[in-house]
């Protein structure tokens, strides 16, 4: 029996038709021709046997769910990633918290539960940005908390039909960001990652340095810091398929700044790259773009999804209920 055997596309009801009737996402379980729960070794072995032929699943599908397989424990999540043989990404100059478990697995957003986290492609605005993300449900929600994806290609295409104009400016001009923070962390937030961990020093004149590197400017104020990166590039090109991308994080952001230069509510605040004003209505229509084109299957224990980062938005529902723990793993 050869390991592409070991390997069965399944469908779920959340899934959505697209492009020539694929199905979006693909979800893999194991062969019924093997046992119930197969031995984690035999997991890893199919998927470095067979690395290519997922790795194409990938770039045309934009992700992968593997459901049903021995992934019990962080550790095993570990051995699964690790089993793909990706380069690991450091997370310096994000701005999510989170907390290293084991080996290349990390929290994911600790910010709290209840929050919505709008959809992204992570790490977007540096120049470096994870190419693929590894999640991992290690407890299911009792409800809620899902992690909606939505293929970046569409929401450019509806953008772009519903507000041409105003994509043509992003292309042109790109986007701005700018955060407030302070020294530590603050989870009550979703972006509330402080200069210190996000630079990954205490120093300030080495922060400096390191965000320069990362293409961002720091302003330093008497309680903290302004974070100014950009413009950079919104909109990406699918090389393989020829497509546009909608790739950046403007649904996260605040577009309307107040008199000390960011919302209260927000951590983020987002302009055009030329200092125009995101419209109102644009990121209006965006936001309900981004939900009417998303898929949000509920997490099983065990599941670990592979999303293409080049391809493919992510974002949070709220946890309706508790307990939640989803890990993840960032890769070039």
């Amino acid at each position: 029996m050869t390991t592409k055997s070991f390997f069965r596309e399944v469908e779920l009801p959340e899934q959505k038709p697209y492009d020539d009737a694929l199905l979006f996402p693909a979800v893999l379980s194991p062969n019924t021709s093997f046992t119930t729960q197969p031995n984690l070794c035999v997991f890893e072995t199919a998927i470095r046997d067979e690395k290519p032929w997922l790795e194409s699943l990938l770039q045309q599908r934009g992700v992968i769910l593997f459901r049903g397989f021995h992934v019990t424990s962080p550790s095993d999540f570990n051995r699964v990633v690790e089993a793909f043989g990706f380069a690991e990404i450091v997370y310096a100059g994000g701005r999510a918290p989170r907390t290293k478990v084991v080996g290349r697995v990390y929290t994911a957003n600790e910010s709290p539960p209840e929050m919505k986290i709008n959809f992204h492609h992570e790490m977007s605005y540096l120049p470096e940005y994870p190419s693929k993300l590894f999640f991992f449900c290690e407890e299911e929600p009792g409800s809620g908390g899902e992690t909606p994806i939505a293929l970046s290609h569409m929401v450019y295409e509806k953008m772009k039909e519903k507000h041409p104009e105003f994509v043509a400016k992003v292309e042109e001009h790109g986007l701005k960001f700018i955060t407030v923070t302070g020294d530590e962390d603050h989870s009550s937030s979703i972006g509330g990652k402080g200069w210190k961990s996000a630079y990954m020093t205490n120093d300030k004149k080495v922060a400096n340095e390191r965000a320069e590197k990362l293409g961002t400017k720091l302003e330093w104020m008497e309680h903290g810091v302004r974070i100014i990166t950009g413009p950079v590039p919104a909109i990406g090109f699918n090389k393989e398929s020829g497509q546009k991308t909608w790739f950046n994080n403007l649904a996260l952001c605040n577009t309307s700044p107040t008199t000390n230069g960011i919302s209260e509510d927000r951590d983020v605040y987002v302009e055009l790259g030329n200092g125009d004003l995101v419209p109102d209505d644009a990121f209006e229509d965006l936001l309900k773009i981004m939900e009417d084109e998303c898929v949000a299957i509920p997490w099983k224990k065990g599941d670990v999804m592979l999303v293409n980062n080049l391809t493919v938005l992510h974002g949070r529902q709220p946890v309706l209920k508790l307990p939640r723990r989803i890990l993840a793993s960032l890769c070039k």
